[in-house]
């Protein structure tokens, strides 16, 4: 039956079988990756496909509840496992990048990255599970993923809407090391007074992340009144 299955993706107009999927898989490309959600649109702009698309790698878009019990339930097809692309295990270093884009990884990290993610990690505490460095970010800060072992983050959302599940897991925080932000982020670690004004940039950037998940920011006026101090500060730079 999974040969009738026709799913949307995210490099072609139609629907696509599984066997052209896997037909049309990259080198070095072990899986089928998949992303599920409730809107096709929001999927698109999905900032965990960024990487992915970079690259040319194909993933199915799945808006139909039932997506995330079936692709659960087979697991694989014709030996290639289903992966969600949400999830922190995704390695895209295996898959080849275009001709075009195989110099961009050659770009050496932030000086002080590690300094970086590592007070980020001191200021959200245990409201994350971890905070890293990314390599499915191109355009975007941030973004949130699933760990490796946990469920998908659309699913524990569908499962907590329907009153399945209780406490939700922690997500993982992924910083872009190319992004123009995060650069000039790292570049002010050590400065006069950097760690507070960087602790609260962490709060910001897990907001926004949650906020592009569609998730609900449990403290909105604390990320309002965050972004009312840092538009100011800038406002006072740029005077």
């Amino acid at each position: 039956m999974l040969t009738l299955a026709r799913v949307r993706s995210t490099v072609r107009d139609g629907l696509v079988s599984l066997d052209e999927y896997v037909a049309a898989m990259k080198p070095g490309q072990e899986a089928i990756y998949t992303i599920t959600g409730d809107n096709l649109d929001v999927l698109r702009h999905s900032p965990q496909l960024e990487g992915f698309r970079a690259r040319g790698v194909e993933v199915l878009l799945m808006t139909d509840p039932i997506d995330e019990f079936w692709v659960q339930a087979i697991g694989s097809y014709k030996d290639k496992p289903f992966k969600s692309a949400t999830r922190g295990g995704v390695d895209l270093d295996k898959i080849t990048p275009p001709e075009d884009r195989k110099d961009e990884k050659s770009e050496p990290p932030p000086a002080k990255l590690a300094s970086l993610i590592a007070i980020f990690k001191l200021a959200l505490g245990d409201a994350v599970k971890d905070v890293r460095s990314s390599d499915r970010l191109t355009d975007s800060a941030v973004c949130l993923v699933a760990d490796e072992g946990d469920m998908d983050m659309h699913f524990e959302r569908l499962l907590k809407q329907h009153r399945q599940l209780d406490t939700m897991s922690k997500r993982i925080l992924e910083l872009n090391p190319r992004h123009k932000l995060i650069e000039r982020l790292a570049a002010t670690v050590g400065e006069a007074g950097a760690s507070d004004q960087l602790s609260e940039f962490a709060w910001l950037l897990l907001d926004q992340a949650r906020i592009i998940e569609g998730e609900q920011l449990p403290d909105a006026a604390a990320f309002a009144r965050r972004l009312s101090t840092a538009l100011e500060r800038g406002l006072s730079a740029a005077a």
